[in-house]
């Protein structure tokens, strides 16, 4: 599975965008100014993911990839 075609799954099963996902982490402070807190770990953002829009952990790791400024 493409790394886009994880972004959309995400988008249909949550209602949410990539964009939804990077202002929600950067009002957590997983982000600062756009680029991943080093203060934060992964399995930290992936819990958040699991808890609050029920995403499976590759899915939650697409979101951490996204974080980390992946574009493709």
């Amino acid at each position: 599975m493409s790394f886009q075609a994880y972004l959309d799954n995400i988008q249909a099963k949550t209602g949410k965008s990539p964009a939804d996902f990077k202002a929600m982490a950067e009002k957590k402070g997983f982000t600062v100014k756009g680029k991943l807190n080093p203060a934060v770990k992964a399995g930290e953002i992936v819990q958040w993911l699991k808890d609050d829009f029920s995403l499976g952990h590759g899915h939650a790791m697409a979101i951490v990839a996204l974080l980390r400024g992946k574009k493709d």
